[in-house]
């Protein structure tokens, strides 16, 4: 069991590659047999009742991130879980942590030039056809002509945008209170705030929304 080492994806490497934009650190990494010793002291609270696999891919997304805070010039610090189950991030930054059954990311920025950034990951893989309709608006599902594939592109994207705007509305967001535009690389959420975003699809699909500071 080695928690410091970093074995990669590396489809998803390149691909993160394509989409990755200035000011915004993203990094990946396959989750492994004893992600779960990475959790600090300060963290383990936060997953006192959680099970061996949401402790080790929660450990994972940390080891990521804190290797993000040393390339910010940054001495690596906790990130313990808000009661709300977000991460807190120490000050000057903000960040988003995401992990599916074989991947942790994590994404990181200067609060001086963002005000929130969120991450998701999922497999590449059909949403199943009775949650098309809970992820998809109306006008969404006609856009997307029903695609299932493109239907778990939507759900990726609305929960990078979720990440993104939570911490600065302090709002529940359902999935249809976003409306994606894909060709225009936005979504505007409930009240009008209109969040761009960036999506790469290789082994898995990984989406990444962004709120930039004035």
């Amino acid at each position: 069991m080695n928690p410091t080492g970093n074995a990669t994806d590396e489809q998803l490497a390149l691909a993160i590659d394509a989409v990755a934009m200035p000011g915004v650190l993203i990094g990946h990494r396959l989750i492994a047999e004893g992600d779960d010793l990475a959790l600090l002291p300060e963290e383990m609270a936060g997953f006192a009742g959680s099970v061996i696999k949401v402790r080790r891919a929660s450990g994972a997304a940390r080891i990521v991130a804190r290797q993000l805070m040393s390339r910010l010039g940054r001495a690596p610090q906790p990130i313990p879980r808000s009661t709300a189950g977000m991460p807190v991030w120490p000050g000057g930054i903000v960040g988003s942590l995401a992990h599916d059954a074989r991947i942790a990311v994590a994404v990181m920025a200067r609060q001086d030039d963002f005000l929130g950034v969120g991450v998701d990951i999922e497999p590449a893989e059909p949403l199943g056809g009775d949650l098309l309709g809970i992820v998809a608006t109306a006008t969404e599902r006609r856009a997307i002509d029903d695609d299932p594939h493109r239907g778990r592109l939507l759900f990726s994207i609305k929960e990078a945008i979720y990440k993104a705007v939570y911490p600065l509305d302090g709002t529940f967001l359902d999935h249809h209170d976003v409306e994606v535009d894909l060709p225009a690389g936005t979504a505007t959420v409930r009240k009008g705030r209109v969040i761009p975003f960036r999506y790469c699809v290789a082994t898995h699909i990984m989406a990444l929304a962004f709120v930039k500071a004035a």
